[in-house]
């Protein structure tokens, strides 16, 4: 059996009681923290907490060598942890295939999302949010300023009245995290002008601890905030409801006259 298990978003107390439950009845725990990362704890206070022994994988060992995370799982059981929900991204999803084209069971024992956090802190309704992206480093993609491909995603998104979640890059293996002030520094970069009144956006930082950092205001304003440790996200509102609109104004210290409203 191989049970893929989100950690949820924090620390080693974000998983669910189900989570926790399946690791102690492992043979096997494997971990990847590539795709996500849980900035509030350590691998080692992972192990004290749960309990138990983690083997942790880098990219390459999930996505060219799986062979003996399958071959544990054909007669043990096997958890395998991520960060937030363990079927976010496609190299878990081409894991679970290919457990399945080995006739091995698997499981799915989901947690949290920063997508759902991000809606839920901010108050801006999860049904009304379009595709996501992820802005990157600009030496990740050689360049010095936001990729095409990212203002595309917001842009279409903002014609079609939705907001759009902006995942913040994350280089692990250089202890780098993108901030939310960085990342709107480059947005604003692309998007204001001098003559506008700004682009509204919404850092959310901490999601998932006991005091996330949830601010909204124009781009060039955000880019001068520190807003402390990762992780953290920006949100680019589309169209707001009056419900949205007085929750970024009483939640986030949104200014009122950057809140235009549906009719």
């Amino acid at each position: 059996m191989l049970t893929f298990v989100g950690l949820g978003l924090f620390d080693e107390r974000s998983i669910t009681v189900e989570g926790r439950e399946a690791l102690a009845g492992a043979d096997h725990v494997v971990a990847e923290f590539y795709t996500s990362q849980l900035a509030g704890t350590t691998i080692e206070k992972l192990e004290s907490y749960h309990d138990v022994s983690i083997e942790v994988r880098e990219r390459a060992g999930i996505e060219q060598e799986p062979g003996s995370i399958l071959d544990a799982a054909e007669t043990e059981q096997v958890v395998f942890l991520t960060g937030g929900d363990p079927m976010i991204s496609t190299t878990h999803v081409d894991l679970r295939l290919r457990a399945t084209a080995r006739n091995i069971d698997t499981r799915i024992i989901h947690g949290t999302t920063a997508a759902s956090a991000a809606s839920s802190l901010t108050g801006l309704q999860n049904y009304r949010f379009g595709k996501a992206t992820t802005l990157p480093f600009p030496y990740a993609h050689g360049g010095d300023s936001v990729p095409q491909s990212v203002i595309d995603t917001i842009d279409d998104n903002r014609e079609r009245g939705l907001h759009t979640l902006v995942y913040l890059d994350i280089k692990a293996d250089r202890g780098e995290y993108m901030t939310a002030d960085t990342a709107a520094a480059l947005l604003s970069s692309a998007y204001e002008t001098e003559d506008d009144d700004g682009t509204l956006a919404v850092a959310v930082c901490r999601a998932g601890s006991s005091d996330p950092v949830i601010e909204a205001d124009c781009l060039s304003v955000l880019a001068d905030h520190n807003f402390g440790a990762p992780l953290h996200l920006l949100v680019i509102p589309g169209d707001l409801h009056h419900m949205e609109s007085d929750a970024l104004r009483e939640l986030a210290g949104a200014p009122v006259g950057l809140l235009p409203t549906l009719d």
